[in-house]
C-alpha cells in the first residue's frame, strides 16, 4: 500500500482534521507500543501498519 492511499484511508475513516493527530499521539499495542508515525518512521509497511489501525479502530471488514 502506498503511503498517499494510507493517509487517505485514515481521513476517510477519522476525518482529515484528526487523522494526523490521532496517528501521532496514540499508541498502538499492535505497533509494538509505537504510534503510527513512529511506525512508519521505523520502516514498518504500510499494509501492516493499516491492519493495526483498522483492528483499533474496529473499522468495517470492507475497509481492510
Amino acid at each position: 500500500m502506498r503511503l498517499t492511499d494510507f493517509w487517505t484511508r485514515l481521513e476517510h475513516a477519522l476525518g482529515a482534521g484528526y487523522a494526523r493527530s490521532w496517528a501521532h499521539d496514540h499508541v498502538l499495542s499492535s505497533l509494538g507500543g509505537r504510534t503510527v508515525d513512529e511506525a512508519i518512521a521505523d520502516g514498518e509497511e504500510t499494509v501492516h501498519v493499516w491492519r493495526a489501525v483498522h483492528a483499533e479502530l474496529r473499522l468495517h471488514p470492507s475497509d481492510r
